[in-house]
């Protein structure tokens, strides 16, 4: 599937505040050229069935970036490209590098048409900078989290689908902020299981701002493009490749009933069972058990069966029980980022939570700040 994406209107690497293709009225971004575009585009394209959407335009800047003028405009090149093509997504970014959204909680957005519009959102780890460096991985990730729902995650309570139309890591795997970063997105990318488009393809550029043969470290390639640049960062993208949810189920109409998944952030992979006789491991998030939450009893049953899981205690494997009701089968998030699960069996008097050793047998270690990072999440 391809969305046609709008970037800047001054060919270049983009971006900066005062590239003069930020904002509407900028040198290089005239309103009405850009609405000859998108017709152009939009009829271009109207008969080819894989381009499925058409973002208005990438990444909005500088210092003439204005609400008004946002729906104005938005609203007209909206508009536009549904009266030439009536079946393609019409995709909308907000304001400050496509971070900013909030406007749209006191004030909807005004179209003639329904059932196609998505929004889309920037999320990378230099956005929130050193913290991810320098502080607690759980508490930055908590902040993080509820900076991004503040700014742009809330248009999902709102009915619309929300687009990750760009995020992103240094694949070299040195860089501590991308690191730390790249735990707390997937976990979120896994709750609210929302659609996203990665930067970059790209090993390498012909020329980028001067240079000749510049080694693009986030792409997924490496250098000469022969072969990928990290498989392990493959791995872990692969538990988010395929739909946690599935369909929404709406009153009345057929649809996917909803469960849970255990996932490891720090491997792409979920929590599963090959027999009741070994121990639970990793394995794809498609062959997971589907987990229930008992938010009044705060046990994790196995759907359709008794089993529910148990701490047994303090680096000990993870086990399935049928008895449910003792203090080993009591399990609660906790953290700043609500990420990990936590339970106190009654012989330690310590919260432990679930880990993976070396071998992907999951078994349990004691709650410090240090291990909160890599553990689980239930989504």
């Amino acid at each position: 599937m391809v969305i046609l994406d709008n970037h800047i209107s001054k060919p270049g690497w983009c971006c900066s505040k005062f590239d003069g293709s930020g904002f509407f009225g900028d040198q290089y971004f005239n309103p009405d050229l850009w609405i000859k575009g998108l017709i152009m585009m939009a009829t271009l394209f109207k008969s080819t069935t894989n381009v499925v959407g058409m973002s208005l335009r990438n990444e909005f800047r500088g210092p003439k970036q204005n609400v008004n003028d946002w729906y104005r405009y938005m609203q007209k090149g909206a508009e536009v490209v549904h009266a030439i093509n009536p079946d393609v997504l019409v995709i909308l970014s907000g304001l400050t590098f496509n971070k900013d959204l909030p406007f749209l909680i006191k004030r909807p957005i005004s179209l003639s048409f329904t059932g196609k519009l998505v929004f889309e959102a920037h999320w990378y780890g230099f956005s929130d900078g050193l913290p991810w460096k320098s502080g607690n991985p759980n508490h930055v990730c908590g902040r993080a989290m509820h900076q991004f729902m503040r700014k742009a995650g809330f248009v999902l309570k709102q009915g619309y689908p929300l687009f990750l139309s760009e995020f992103g890591v240094d694949l070299r795997g040195t860089d501590v902020i991308d690191n730390r970063y790249l735990n707390c997105l997937l976990g979120v990318v896994a709750e609210l299981d929302f659609d996203w488009a990665l930067w970059t393809l790209a090993g390498s550029y012909y020329l980028k701002e001067g240079v000749s043969g510049f080694d693009e470290v986030y792409g997924l390639f490496n250098w000469n493009w022969s072969e990928a640049r990290n498989s392990s960062f493959l791995d872990r993208i692969s538990g988010i490749q395929l739909p946690f949810q599935g369909p929404i189920q709406q009153p009345g109409q057929p649809g996917a009933k909803q469960h849970k998944v255990i996932f490891h952030p720090l491997t792409g992979q979920c929590l599963q069972r090959k027999s009741l006789l070994e121990p639970l491991n990793l394995g794809p998030c498609t062959n997971s058990e589907a987990w229930i939450y008992n938010t009044q009893q705060k046990t994790i049953t196995i759907k359709g069966t008794y089993f529910c899981l148990q701490a047994d205690g303090l680096n000990k494997p993870v086990k399935l029980g049928v008895i449910c009701s003792g203090s080993t089968s009591k399990w609660e998030p906790i953290s700043d980022s609500n990420m990990h699960l936590s339970s106190k069996p009654a012989r330690h008097g310590a919260h432990v939570c679930l880990d993976v050793d070396p071998n992907t047998s999951v078994g349990f270690l004691q709650k410090a700040h240090a291990w909160e990072s890599r553990s689980f999440s239930m989504r």
